[in-house]
């Protein structure tokens, strides 16, 4: 069955450093959760807690009505995956995944049919009795998957599972987890620093800072789209970042006046209080969001020009990085599409800049 899990106001330090403060989160049942984080911000240490590598030092760990704060590993219906796999190296693919079952003494005609329904669904019914030496390492992760599911846990912790992955080998193993997932319907809570891990995977997803706090908790589209925080803004995805105060706001618009570049609207989709003329504040901007050209164009809130002053070619786009008048350098991502005609942007070229007042998020901090 599937399980929420809860912690309350947990604390743990590691020799009088504190590592996580008070900190509360929710889990929802049967979904693909990730944290996101830098490293050392705490993100593992949740994991072993929920494992029960560690104990907390106050709070509670609670999974579905359960308060398992103080319960051994064994009594846990929580399994994890690591980055290192961990597997038995002198065992092959079946005995590594039919190890736990044997422990708990089950008969070999049911271990037999547990472990080639569960190699059939990681797509490895061709690897049974392969060594571990003789399998790549997203074979190896899958056997570790394997293993880990088998047991049918409530839980599935993954602690950085593809770190040692080549990037295709990555992307590919990202859409097996999605699907596997997706068959399980078991909770599944994905630890990484990794960005874009998180956002492929995530039905929802918690974004830490460096002081192990929970900065901001949605849907990876929520996160991106309307991060709560320069510091959300900046750690997932790639934005642009500008200072500026409030000039005018009122329910649903404000005015932000940036020094030596102008007066810019943007879309507010929920006023502050604390959200006055005058205050200092963040306008974030998605480099995708920006039209760049050489020509005049209408229809846009927002315009500034610059200079071009370098240009990268990334394949599915190009990015441009423009000098505004202030001396900021504003970056553009652009997608290349072959088969349309497109003006050509050279280094040194004098660009427009335009975009969309809902486009620009208004932050506070």
């Amino acid at each position: 069955m599937t399980k929420s899990i809860r912690l309350e106001n947990v604390k743990k330090s590691y020799e009088g450093e504190t590592v996580l403060e008070d900190l509360s989160l929710t889990i929802p049942s049967g979904q693909f959760f990730a944290l996101l984080g830098p490293s050392g911000c705490g993100k593992t240490t949740i994991l072993r807690l929920l494992a029960g590598f560690e104990k907390v030092d106050s709070g509670k760990i609670f999974v579905g009505d359960e308060d398992i704060t103080h319960a051994p590993i064994n009594k846990r219906r929580i399994n994890t995956v690591f980055q290192n796999y961990a597997l038995f190296p002198h065992l092959n693919v079946y005995d590594n995944v039919a190890y736990g079952q044997r422990v708990k003494g089950l008969s070999p005609e049911i271990i037999e049919q547990r472990v080639l329904k569960i190699l059939k669904t990681v797509h490895l019914e061709q690897h049974i009795y392969k060594s571990i030496y003789q399998l790549s390492g997203g074979q190896k992760q899958r056997v570790a998957l394997a293993r880990a599911v088998i047991n049918q846990p409530d839980v599935l912790l993954l602690d950085e599972p593809l770190a040692a992955l080549d990037l295709k080998l990555r992307e590919k193993m990202l859409l097996e987890l999605i699907d596997l997932q997706s068959t399980l319907a078991t909770t599944f809570v994905y630890v990484t620093h990794d960005q874009f891990e998180a956002l492929t995977v995530a039905d929802q997803m918690a974004i830490m800072n460096h002081d192990g706090q929970i900065e901001q908790i949605g849907t990876p589209k929520e996160i991106y789209e309307f991060p709560v925080s320069s510091f959300v803004a900046k750690f997932v995805g790639t934005t642009n970042l500008m200072q500026g105060v409030i000039h005018s706001i009122s329910a649903q618009e404000a005015t932000i006046e940036i020094d030596h570049l102008g007066i810019f609207r943007v879309f507010v989709p929920e006023k502050k209080d604390s959200m006055i003329e005058g205050k200092s504040v963040f306008m974030s901007l998605r480099p995708e969001k920006i039209l760049i050209s050489k020509k005049s164009v209408d229809g846009f809130s927002n315009h500034v020009t610059g200079i071009v002053e370098s240009i990268v070619y990334h394949g599915r786009s190009t990015q441009y990085n423009v000098r505004l008048g202030n001396d900021y350098l504003i970056h553009v991502f652009e997608q290349n599409e072959e088969h349309f005609a497109r003006e050509v942007i050279d280094y040194a070229n004098q660009v427009y800049l335009y975009w969309q007042k809902e486009n620009a998020v208004l932050l506070e901090r």
